[in-house]
């Protein structure tokens, strides 16, 4: 689905990491260079030894701290920006707003959160225009991308 949407691998973040199977999909599929965000040091030292494993580790960083706290601390533009936070997180809205309107995103950026349909989301965020939802039973995954602002 992703090499539908998606146009600019260069850069990938995997906020709410778990295990970095987000990201390590997308590093397997091109990209250029993957962050995983992941608050639990447990899971941390599993994405390092799955990159370990996978031989994908020269092409990534591991990052143990909140999603919240990397959107306050990271400044580099990402093309891919995969969102995939616990199904009972009811602050995804938030960080979805806080990460279209931060320095993480440009025009060229695609934005996909997975997510509870208990907790829906908004069809814009900023300049983040949702251009694909699909829903498998309680998961929906939305697909956001930039949209030229009418001056």
């Amino acid at each position: 689905m992703l090499e539908s949407v998606a146009t600019d691998w260069s850069r990938v973040i995997d906020l709410y990491a778990g295990t970095g199977a987000l990201g390590i999909e997308a590093l397997s599929r091109g990209a250029g260079w993957a962050d995983f965000v992941e608050r639990r040091p447990r899971l941390c030292a599993l994405i390092k030894e799955n990159l370990e494993r996978t031989h994908l580790k020269d092409l990534a960083a591991v990052h143990c701290m909140t999603a919240g706290k990397a959107l306050s601390v990271f400044t580099q533009e990402y093309g891919l920006l995969l969102v995939d936070p616990p199904y009972d997180d009811t602050s995804v809205p938030t960080i979805a707003e806080r990460l279209a309107c931060s320095p993480l995103v440009g025009a060229e950026s695609t934005i996909v959160i997975e997510y509870s349909r208990r907790t829906p989301l908004s069809p814009r965020y900023g300049d983040f225009l949702e251009i694909r939802s699909i829903r498998h039973g309680d998961s929906c995954v939305s697909f956001y991308q930039h949209v030229e602002v009418a001056s």
